[in-house]
């Protein structure tokens, strides 16, 4: 059952999103190690882990449907922000891209009643709403506690705790 040109290259494009997002996360990390702020750095590193295991599975698809995987050259991240909250400002807008993206993709392949893909895509859309949800999250506290110190090494603490909850 091979895609069609149009979803093949719809797919390779999500591959490129998903690569680009985890090499914004990472400098997110880098950015963050050069600060006292280490569990952000291991939350955002781990944020890079999992995009780059999204970017695999996209390509993965793409090869098991007998396409043709293309990679392109990412663009240079981000690299300063100004504070914690930025930080993660940006990674909610980066997640809301993927979203975005993703529900084209799933449109793309209802219009094109290719229900393969569609099975294939509903995990991505289930995993963005956890995604835009964890990112909110930190939002919210980091909105709540400002520039209190005390606050922000409380919320840093936890962040550094991200993948033992389980």
């Amino acid at each position: 059952m091979k895609l069609s040109i149009k979803l093949e290259k719809a797919l390779n494009e999500q591959i490129n999103l998903e690569f680009s997002s985890a090499y914004a996360y990472l400098a997110m990390a880098a950015h963050f190690e050069n600060t006292a702020f280490t569990g952000f750095a291991r939350w955002m590193r781990l944020q890079s882990d999992e995009e780059l295991v999204h970017a695999r599975k996209f390509f993965d698809y793409i090869v098991e449907r007998n396409g043709r995987v293309v990679l392109k050259a990412l663009a240079e991240p981000k690299l300063d922000w100004k504070s914690p909250l930025e930080v993660f400002r940006t990674s909610l807008g980066h997640e809301q891209r993927v979203s975005a993206a993703i529900c084209g993709l799933y449109e793309m392949a209802q219009d094109e009643k290719d229900y393969a893909t569609v099975s294939f895509l509903k995990w991505f859309l289930d995993e963005q709403v956890e995604e835009e949800k964890n990112v909110g999250d930190f939002i919210v506290k980091l909105e709540l506690v400002g520039e209190n110190h005390n606050g922000l090494y409380q919320i840093d603490k936890l962040a550094g705790h991200r993948g033992e909850e389980k």
